[in-house]
């Protein structure tokens, strides 16, 4: 038995040196890795050769003598195993075949990346909250690493957007929808989903990936037409207009009413949908008016006999039939008196429009460039709502009225002042006004518009409590196309402006208005000097004797536009002062106007002996007392002044206080007094003034 294992040993170990081998079969070696050190040591019979087969990885192997080598640097994504066919040949026989197997290990070395660079979806408004707006396999990033977990991200780029939109999960990009959309808040949000594929940020080695994620919020039919203009209670309801007109009984006006706060207009709640509104009435209607279906234009279809009210609900709905709402329009219907003209509350407007305005461009009121200029016209029957008055530039072609709007009739292209006389027609009673607009044409920048309204147009939309001008956009109020294009024009009328000329051309240029500015100023200075000359040769003598005394100007008063019926000064007349002359006069209860100075004449300049003033009770002379003495006379019943004997002296003056009864006669007589009766007085002087007098 022993020797037969001996036997066999020795058989086996003489095939083994006959055939080809190797030391290992299977290889494991991490990706991106570079061996220069042989893979497997092959040992070769004496005789034999050892070369790779055609089954082998083409260019991951080589040999040199008996070794083998790896070629290649290993990657994971392009070959996960590599494969050497050794054959061992003795002449050209191939003796043996050995299998040489190099398995790849995968490496963290490729980042993750996401199918699209920039997508965008879109989201309907009445979405519901919950909702999965796109799903994991919409949003997920793909990496290359097979045993790569990836971490999702959902950074907000619009400020608010994470408000509205939330991932389901870390590991699950499933786009969740957290809150109300509104398509007049929101219509647009812009996101950036990054991914990572590590779960620490700062893990060694990590890669992440970004794209761009923008949902479009489409609009959704949820709200109802609104009559402008609308208050906002929320940032869903607008709390609708309501319209008020007046109409002059007996008469049928020819054109559409006009109605405040500003012609009957809705548009549909949704801006984005911004269906077509028709409109109709729906109740209060007896034949009398008619409203425009497309246009929303009241009219008469008939006059009104006898004042009366009416109240009609005005349906505006959507042209598809979805949805409509109604609002009050209030007319009252007046009588109207024959021939009373209608007035300006201003007889001049300022405007401004910016340079390089075509046709139809509203101006701007100078005071408040937000706004529209309104020119409109009021009438003592109807005021603040009259729709007989129509309106109409007379003399400018480069402007018309749209309603009690201003609008721009051809390409304003260069700077300048134009003037534009408006006229306001009563078609009732033929009443006319007219007003003059001075419009600005300039470089200048429109300012940002608020927040527009659901229509898109220049409609302010106005917390409630608060009023609002008339929208913009086609007229709903009668217009009327007669302007003068031609002809020559000496001025417009009550502009007071100089150089307005024919063919409604009124611009100046800033050179023109400073050089006439210069001009103006140069004459009146000059005129300033005339004057002060005149005066100082004619009256210089009487203002040196009377500075010391002369009453204190009073400030100039100015006119103030603003003022609709000035009422009358009470001019009354102030008393005039001569040298050596004073008349007894009872002190006003308010201080009148300072009268002007006169300048001494030869009545005025008579000698102090003859300036006398005769105290008169009831008509009845009493004694006569001078005004003038060298004594104190402290008696009461008149004033007097008392003058010192030396002309160089200090004078001092007496003022006795006159009693209730004397100073009424002495005011009811004004009659002057004798010089002699100074003598009569002599008794009664007395260097003490007496009880109640004032001692200057």
């Amino acid at each position: 038995m022993g020797a037969w294992a001996l036997l066999l040993s020795l058989l086996m170990a003489t095939a083994r040196a006959q055939v080809c081998s190797v030391s290992d079969t299977i290889f494991e070696v991490p990706e991106n890795t570079n061996r220069t050190e042989p893979l497997a040591d092959v040992s070769v019979p004496a005789g034999q050769q050892v070369t790779l087969g055609p089954s082998s990885t083409p260019y991951a192997f080589r040999i040199q003598g008996t070794q083998l080598f790896l070629n290649v640097t290993p990657d994971y994504e392009e070959n996960m195993m590599l494969e050497a066919h050794l054959e061992c040949r003795s002449g050209g026989t191939v003796v043996t075949q050995l299998r040489v197997f190099v398995f790849v290990l995968d490496v963290n070395d490729n980042p993750p990346e996401f199918p699209f660079k920039v997508k965008v979806e879109n989201v309907s408004e009445d979405t519901k909250v919950s909702t999965i707006v796109i799903p994991a396999t919409g949003l997920e990033a793909q990496d290359r690493d097979q045993d790569d977990i990836l971490f999702y991200t959902l950074q907000e780029v619009t400020p608010g957007a994470s408000s509205f939109f939330s991932l389901v999960g870390t590991n699950l990009p499933s786009l969740r929808l957290d809150r109300r959309l509104d398509f007049d808040a929101q219509q647009s949000m812009n996101f950036l989903l990054l991914v990572r594929d590590t779960r620490e940020e700062n893990a060694e080695p990590s890669h992440t990936a970004t794209a761009s994620l923008i949902l479009e919020v489409q609009p959704a039919d949820l709200r109802p037409p609104w009559f402008l203009p609308c208050a906002y209670s929320d940032h869903h309801v607008c709390i609708n207009a309501e319209y008020h007109g007046a109409v002059p009984t007996g008469h049928q006006l020819p054109g559409p009413l006009v109605l405040r706060p500003g012609p009957i207009h809705a548009v549909d709640g949704d801006q984005g949908i911004n269906q077509q509104i028709l409109y109709s009435i729906v109740r209060g209607q007896d034949g009398t008016f008619a409203i425009g279906a497309d246009s929303g234009n009241l009219t008469m279809t008939r006059s009104v006999p006898s004042p009366k009210t009416f109240t009609l609900v005005v349906k505006g709905e959507q042209a598809d039939r979805a949805r409509y709402s109604v609002t009050w329009v209030k007319i009252e219907a007046r009588n109207a008196a024959a021939g009373s003209p209608p007035y300006f509350a201003k007889s001049r407007y300022h405007g401004m429009v910016a340079r390089g305005s075509g046709g139809g461009v509203e101006v701007k009121d100078a005071t408040t460039p937000s706004l529209p200029l309104r020119v409109w016209a009021q009438d003592p029957d109807f005021p603040d709502l009259n729709s007989a008055i129509t309106y109409r530039v007379t003399n400018n072609t480069d402007f018309r009225m749209e309603g009690e709007t201003l609008l721009t009739a051809a390409l304003l292209a260069d700077e300048g002042v134009f003037y534009a006389e408006v006229e306001a027609n009563n078609t009732v009673t033929a009443g006319t006004a007219h007003t003059v607009v001075e419009i600005q044409v300039l470089e200048w920048e429109e300012p940002t518009p608020p927040p527009a309204s659901p229509s898109g147009g220049s409609t302010q939309t106005l917390k409630p409590g608060t009023s609002q001008p008339m929208p913009s956009g086609p007229s709903r109020t009668p217009q009327t196309s007669a302007q003068t294009g031609g002809g020559s024009t000496a001025g417009t009328p009550g502009s007071g402006e100089p150089g307005v000329g024919a063919a409604g051309d009124r611009r100046f240029s800033v050179v023109d208005m400073a050089a006439l500015g210069g001009v103006l100023g140069a004459l009146l200075l000059l005129a300033l000097l005339a004057l002060l000359i005149l005066v100082h040769k004619h009256y210089g003598q009487w203002l040196k004797c009377c500075s010391g005394k002369a009453a204190e100007r009073q400030p100039l008063s100015f006119d103030n536009e603003a003022f609709d019926a000035p009422q009358e000064a009470n001019w009354a007349p102030a008393p005039r002062s001569s040298p050596g002359l004073t008349r007894a006069a009872p002190e006003p209860a308010e201080p009148p106007e300072p009268a002007l100075p006169e300048p001494p004449s030869a009545t005025t300049l008579r000698p102090a002996s003859e300036s006398l003033e005769v105290a008169r009770d009831g008509g009845s002379p009493v004694a006569v007392r001078s005004i003038l003495t060298k004594e104190r006379r402290p008696e009461g019943g008149y004033k007097a002044v008392w003058f010192g004997e030396d002309i160089g002296a200090e004078a001092d003056v007496v003022v006795l206080n006159t009693p209730a009864s004397d100073a009424a006669g002495a005011n009811d007589s004004g009659s002057e007094a004798s010089s002699d009766e100074d003598a009569d007085a002599g008794p009664h002087a007395d260097d003490t003034p007496s009880t109640g007098s004032s001692y200057v």
